[in-house]
């Protein structure tokens, strides 16, 4: 059984996409725990249309806290962070744990346009999503348009996925891949809870997840697992303008809470 807890404001026709592949795709039981943040366009009503548990914001918060929020409410004991403006593989969750067992990770998270295999087929795949946004995102506001992007990106998607996992398995690498964070509950009393303070929240898991693995070596460092690759639309402006955070006055940079040293020792495995 797995919670997977969203955080969103608005994008009604982004939610339904990452719905409806989500319904399609998702192999183990889940609960869906949506933290909403105010949304004005239907994106709230449609979630508890769906039979979500929704967390009612009256403003919106950052990232950290609305995931902290989320692990609150969570029945069960592995959480999958996932952003909405995702489409995530067929059977995603089940190959992603397959990945974890065999690697003994208690922090995953799949593959993607901003982490691939090397340095090289990121860079690859980047070039290639943003010659699309260019082509059509700077017009894509209904579904079909959205659709066509990914089309044009993978082709068929479910072969796309397979093809990989043929190819990749169960292999990872360290790294991450902020969009899709899988992590098993036993990991919090390892590196704790989401650091309210960091909109770069991602980065500061690996950090906190890489040193707890250097000082106490009870827990790997994130990786990434190669044969399941999410898609994410990466700010894809879709007319949502969320408003500032109400908790922007918390959110510190990264530099503050890591010195250079630090994160020169801690990322010095991370490929460039």
């Amino acid at each position: 059984m797995i919670s997977i807890i969203v955080a969103v404001h608005n994008q009604l026709v982004i939610n339904k996409i990452f719905v409806e592949h989500l319904q399609k795709y998702t192999y183990h039981p889940y609960e869906l725990i949506i933290v909403d943040n105010n949304s004005t366009d239907g994106s709230r009503e449609y979630y508890k249309s769906i039979g979500a548990t929704v967390i009612e914001n009256s403003q919106n918060y950052s990232y950290p806290y609305c995931q902290n929020q989320g692990i609150k409410a969570a029945k069960y004991d592995v959480f999958a962070f996932l952003n909405n403006d995702i489409i995530v593989a067929p059977h995603w969750d089940k190959k992603l744990l397959e990945a974890m067992d065999a690697h003994g990770l208690e922090i995953a998270t799949p593959s993607g346009i901003e982490r691939a295999e090397t340095p090289e087929a990121t860079k690859k795949l980047h070039r290639r999503w943003k010659a699309i946004k260019n082509f059509v995102g700077f017009v894509a506001k209904n579904d079909l348009s959205f659709r066509f992007m990914v089309w044009l990106m993978y082709g068929n998607w479910e072969k796309f996925n397979q093809q990989r996992y043929q190819k990749y398995g169960t292999d990872v690498i360290e790294g991450f891949l902020g969009n899709s964070v899988i992590m098993k509950r036993s990991a919090l009393d390892k590196v704790g809870l989401w650091d309210e303070r960091l909109q770069a929240a991602d980065w500061d898991l690996y950090l906190r997840s890489k040193k707890r693995s250097l000082e106490h070596g009870d827990i790997k460092p994130v990786h990434v697992a190669l044969g399941v690759f999410n898609h994410h639309f990466i700010r894809l402006t879709v007319g949502a303008k969320p408003p500032l955070f109400v908790d922007a006055a918390n959110i510190i940079p990264l530099k503050q809470k890591w010195s250079e040293e630090e994160r020169t020792t801690l990322l010095k495995d991370l490929p460039a």
